[in-house]
């Protein structure tokens, strides 16, 4: 009976903070929703309440007919587009080296790579400044997303190289055998084998430069290169105080880095748990 009573207890528990959790994490998702389809004075009377006088859908439709909210769109598919493809590329031929080839200081460089694991790309904002200035590529989009690339790689080889290692060998040795080379190999057998690994790389990649703020603002002085995120800057600049709309600009900046998590998030698990083959 008591131990009955302690796991119904640890179960009302665990459920509460669950709970508790959600409330913090979608406080403020659904403070941008609710202000999105109230007035601006309904709004900062009661951030969580209901709208009072009706949904103002001309909060999304002034923003939709804005040329400035598409273009930022564009700007911001093209970083995420960059950033995405270019991350899965390098990170995919870096573990499968680490993963499946045998060479002298392998592990050392592993670890090498495993630092900038510890190292967020703001602690190094002035050095990316200074380089991403000689190169040239300030006011570039390039200047945004070859830092992206850069310090998402670490954690990207980690995920692949771990699920590249847990391929059996006698897949390779017969490959080999059929007649592919190694490049083959990776291409034919290994990639198609790891697509939960790379859906997870590119959710992750995704969602961090589809959200990434401070290096484009940063980098980006023409208003017109701008990504969504400084977009908002522009809105906010534009109709001053009226919180209203700049609610219903966040929750469509939201929409699409949820939509594509929700359709990748059952190969997320899977890829970054090293997933299993099913012979």
């Amino acid at each position: 009976m008591l131990n009955d009573l302690q796991q119904q207890i640890y179960q009302i528990l665990k459920y509460a903070i669950l709970i508790l959790i959600c409330l913090v994490v979608m406080g403020p998702v659904v403070t941008a929703v609710l202000g999105s389809v109230r007035t601006t004075g309904e709004f900062l009377a009661t951030p969580f309440g209901l709208p009072q006088n009706g949904i103002r859908w001309e909060n999304y439709e002034s923003i939709l007919v804005s040329a400035s909210f598409w273009n930022s769109m564009k700007n911001s598919l093209i970083i995420t587009g960059g950033v995405t493809i270019l991350n899965i590329l390098f990170a995919s031929f870096l573990a499968f080296v680490y993963a499946r080839m045998q060479f002298r200081g392998r592990s050392l460089l592993f670890n090498f790579i495993l630092i900038g694991l510890l190292f967020p790309l703001v602690v190094a904002i002035l050095p990316i400044f200074i380089q991403v200035r000689q190169l040239g590529l300030i006011n570039s989009l390039w200047g945004v997303i070859l830092p992206m690339v850069a310090f998402g790689l670490p954690g990207s080889v980690v995920i692949l190289r771990g699920f590249f290692v847990s391929i059996p060998g006698e897949l390779e040795d017969a490959s080999y055998i059929d007649g592919c080379s190694t490049f083959d190999f990776f291409r034919l057998v290994l990639l198609p084998l790891s697509r939960p690994a790379l859906t997870a790389v590119a959710t992750l990649q995704v969602i961090a430069s589809w959200n990434e703020y401070f290096l484009p603002l940063l980098v980006l002085t023409d208003t017109q290169l701008w990504p969504l995120p400084l977009g908002i800057m522009q809105f906010q600049g534009q109709y001053g105080t009226d919180w209203a709309r700049i609610m219903a600009y966040v929750t469509l900046l939201i929409i699409p880095a949820v939509a594509f998590y929700l359709f990748a998030e059952k190969y997320i698990v899977t890829g970054l748990t090293g997933g299993e083959l099913k012979g």
